[in-house]
């Protein structure tokens, strides 16, 4: 089972190279981000067409994530539960949708995408904090389970150093604050794997280039795209890709996608 994770910039926009993508790289499932439309709004057809069942979280203009399976889709989740007494309860962005992909081994999948935070300091820099923790306390309501599942997405996290071309210059950026790099290492420490570093862990490996500055050019990058695996999905995690010759195409998104393969 291939699992692709895309923040596609928007979907309408760039359907014609989304598209073209998964005619070519064919993944079984796929979680997008920031697919900038409402649920009726989203090219479904398009991608029925091709074979998959859609399900929908979007969001006129901003946000927005989709899960695409050739596999049936159950148990579908859009948004994530709130903490008690968090102060979070009127968050109405479209960032989460969870489904159970079905089949021999049916794996439970999720597409993220974590909100950026900037400038670091704010009230969005809160807002983000405060759905990394909602994202945490998920996280380990799944382990409980023993299911194996796969949260994929734009995460808006740099973990570390290695993980941009320039990191002095992302000192001030809320993607690259001491607190996201911890929150993200919280995540992954109640027992959850990052599939890239299990399976590759190369520097130099990134999926976001910005548009402007000739960052692509330069190769000016940073890996914020990830995917996080449960005890269960890390035992049949077989490999991962990152799709990087998909920024050269035209119009591009400024995200590229990262390719999980599970033995499921």
């Amino acid at each position: 089972m291939r699992i692709a994770t895309w923040n596609v910039n928007s979907v309408n926009a760039r359907l014609e190279t989304v598209v073209r993508w998964f005619e070519e790289a064919r993944p079984d499932v796929a979680c997008l981000q920031e697919i900038k439309c409402v649920d009726e709004r989203f090219p479904a057809e398009a991608f029925e067409r091709l074979g998959y069942n859609v399900a929908v979280h979007g969001q006129k203009t901003y946000n927005g994530v989709a899960l695409l399976s050739k596999a049936p889709l159950e148990d579908v989740r859009r948004g994530l539960p709130h903490l008690p007494d968090a102060g979070d309860d009127a968050d109405d962005h479209a960032r989460y949708i969870e489904a159970v992909v079905s089949g021999p081994q049916p794996v439970r999948v999720a597409s993220i995408y974590l909100p950026n935070g900037n400038p670091a300091g704010t009230e969005k820099y809160a807002y983000k904090m405060a759905w990394m923790a909602r994202l945490e306390a998920h996280a380990r309501a799944l382990l409980a389970w023993e299911e194996p599942f796969v949260l994929a997405g734009d995460y808006n996290v740099i973990p570390e150093p290695r993980d941009a071309a320039f990191p002095n210059n992302w000192q001030d950026d809320a993607l690259f604050q001491p607190a996201t790099r911890r929150a993200f290492r919280a995540l992954k420490n109640l027992g959850l794997t990052e599939a890239y570093l299990q399976a590759d862990g190369a520097e130099g490996a990134f999926t976001f280039w910005d548009y402007q500055a000739g960052a692509w050019q330069r190769n000016n990058g940073i890996r914020i795209d990830h995917a996080l695996l449960s005890p269960q999905a890390a035992d049949l995690l077989a490999g991962v890709a990152i799709h990087k010759h998909v920024r050269a195409w035209d119009k591009p998104s400024d995200h590229v996608p990262l390719v999980v393969e599970l033995d499921a």
